[in-house]
């Protein structure tokens, strides 16, 4: 068990996300929603503090536990999976992935429903917060498979930046694994996480994406993990992500 030892007051919406109950983000929206009282008193307000462990804290009635045992997971994402505990069109999703997990994990992040590959999934809103904060520059590597041949001036492109209409991308690191007149491999590593960057990147430059797959997430690697299963992460890796965000 991880067990927090806080003394001092904090944002209510840090604590949430340290107690493993949702992201930063999602605990601003259960604050606003009302869902979070405060030694009795529901609490509405953004910048609020409280002491965690010494506050009685809630959310939707449940009193929050000062002792949360703390998972990161990474998963082989399976084409056809949407990245969301539940669907409303009824499709598969992460959630039923790990729905008989013994720890309420999220995923931190997202993979296209028709992309596969590593993605992680936390009960610690903290690192989870950090490693979509683009402040932070997490690189996200991706194996891809384009339409056609890319010649060094694509290429270069991709390298350096990508016109699209959300702004020029930032530098990318590319490599080209294999190639014929129809179809090619590239390896693509990007630090910011625009939505379908990678496919909007080389359609941009004139080859769409036919297959992508995330093949790392900073210091953790996809390696032989089967799709549609996960494993813990090591205490090795997970040190090196926290390096990663400063949580070290």
């Amino acid at each position: 068990m991880a067990t927090s030892g806080v003394r001092t007051a904090e944002r209510l919406q840090k604590i949430l996300a340290r107690a493993g109950v949702c992201s930063r983000r999602e605990a601003e929206c259960y604050i606003r929603l009302g869902r979070v009282m405060v030694n009795g008193k529901v609490v509405r307000e953004l910048g609020s503090r409280a002491v965690w462990g010494s506050d009685q804290i809630t959310v939707d009635g449940v009193p929050l536990s000062t002792e949360v045992e703390l998972v990161t997971l990474a998963l082989h994402k399976p084409r056809g999976c949407v990245t969301t505990m539940r669907d409303p069109q009824g499709r598969y999703t992460v959630g039923d992935i790990v729905a008989d997990l013994p720890w309420r994990v999220y995923p931190v992040g997202r993979l296209d429903y028709d992309a596969a590959g590593l993605l992680l999934l936390s009960n610690d809103g903290e690192l989870a917060y950090r490693l979509q904060h683009p402040r932070f520059k997490v690189p996200r590597t991706y194996e891809v498979k384009v339409k056609g041949r890319p010649d060094e001036r694509a290429l270069t492109r991709l390298q350096r930046g990508v016109h699209l209409e959300d702004g020029i991308t930032a530098a990318a690191e590319v490599k080209l694994l294999e190639e014929s007149q129809k179809v090619s491999w590239l390896t693509l590593t990007l630090k910011e996480g625009r939505n379908h960057q990678v496919k909007r990147m080389c359609s941009a430059v004139g080859h769409p994406v036919l297959r992508l797959r995330r093949i790392a997430v900073g210091p953790i690697k996809l390696g032989r993990l089967r799709a549609g299963t996960l494993r813990r992460i090591s205490s090795r890796e997970l040190q090196s992500l926290k390096r990663a965000v400063g949580l070290a």
